[in-house]
């Protein structure tokens, strides 16, 4: 099994990273920060525009190190990738599946019937552990008609039908999650999803989380030999992480979500953490970032039970194993990919 290394966050926009005798040197205007060794690191997330040097991005690539460059706010901006472990074959049948809308429409189904029933086992999970501080009917109601929304994505047989049982299980799950706040609600009101900008702190945090999120599902990917832009659910267009979308699908309320939600009720991050400008977009300040940062890699660390393979793995390792069995169901090991179903 893969060891889980360390995640590099750099917060800081005026840091410039390159390369020396194999450690990745971090550099602030004419004074050298740290230096870490590549060999201790799996992934560098830069949030700033300075950037790195070529030798350092060569070298991360020819190591398979994830190194990805996005906004102080976290908005995407690219990834440097390189030949990687890829096999050819296995992205050749990546990529025919990909153009065959029957072939990867089996594979989407899971995606989505995995993040309905994901975010309804959460629902579910809160309700036991905080009975007496939530509105039990109100959950309950929501999930009985997420438990009928998972069938008939199980039953639907075009990517139309699941796109729309899909957006409205995220509408019923969005719609209670105000109710999950149990520290601080007038500091985190939630009103809905709204994530170009996002509105509100909440917005900020969830959209924060899953651009992390989907870097290390691409990175994974990547890692076990498949093209991260090549997906099956997502529509395909330059410099989208199509494929990882696709999978982190699955993740999003069993490990982003119940990552904000453990923010905001250890409050851990605080209404003093964010920025809000004049349109009402509102972004994490350098301060809160680097409490994500270091709790995110923390969340990484924590054990559970895979429950397809029955084996202890840590969280952070979840995107490279199910990476690991879409590559094996793609080879045909596995007959229909065993989506990662949190109960």
């Amino acid at each position: 099994m893969r060891k889980l290394l360390r995640t590099l966050f750099v917060n800081s926009e005026e840091c410039y990273l390159f390369l020396e005798n194999e450690n990745v040197v971090i550099k602030n205007n004419d004074k050298i920060i740290t230096k870490i060794p590549l060999l201790q690191l799996e992934n560098i997330l830069y949030f700033g525009y300075k950037g790195a040097s070529p030798s350092l991005m060569g070298e991360c690539s020819k190591r398979n190190i994830g190194f990805c460059f996005l906004t102080p706010q976290g908005r995407f901006l690219a990834r440097v990738s390189g030949t990687g472990n890829s096999n050819v074959l296995l992205r050749i049948r990546q990529y025919q599946v990909a153009s065959d809308s029957s072939q990867s429409f089996s594979f989407a189904r899971n995606f989505i019937v995995g993040k309905i029933f994901n975010a309804r086992s959460y629902i579910e999970r809160m309700v036991r552990n905080h009975a007496y501080s939530l509105d039990k009917e109100k959950l309950a109601e929501v999930s009985a008609v997420l438990a009928i929304l998972i069938k008939k994505a199980r039953k639907s047989s075009d990517i139309d039908s699941l796109r729309g049982f899909e957006g409205n299980a995220a509408q019923k799950y969005f719609s209670v999650f105000s109710e999950f706040i149990l520290q601080n609600r007038a500091d985190f009101p939630f009103n809905g999803r709204e994530k170009r900008p996002p509105i509100g702190s909440i917005n900020a945090l969830l959209s924060f989380v899953y651009t992390i999120l989907a870097h290390d599902c691409a990175n994974a990917l990547e890692s076990v030999g498949l093209d991260a832009y090549a997906g099956f659910m997502h529509t395909n267009r330059p410099g989208r992480p199509s494929l990882a979308l696709d999978m982190m699908e699955e993740m999003r309320s069993v490990l982003a979500d119940r990552f904000v939600l453990y923010l905001i009720n250890n409050q851990k991050i605080l209404s003093k953490h964010f920025l809000i400008k004049e349109n009402g977009a509102t972004w994490l300040n350098d301060d809160g970032r680097k409490i994500l940062f270091k709790a995110w890699q923390e969340k990484k660390d924590e054990e559970i039970i895979h429950p397809f393979l029955r084996e202890k793995i840590k969280w952070g390792l979840m995107p490279y194993v199910q990476s690991l069995l879409l590559a094996r169901t793609l080879r045909g090991d596995i007959e229909e990919y065993p989506v990662f179903l949190w109960r």
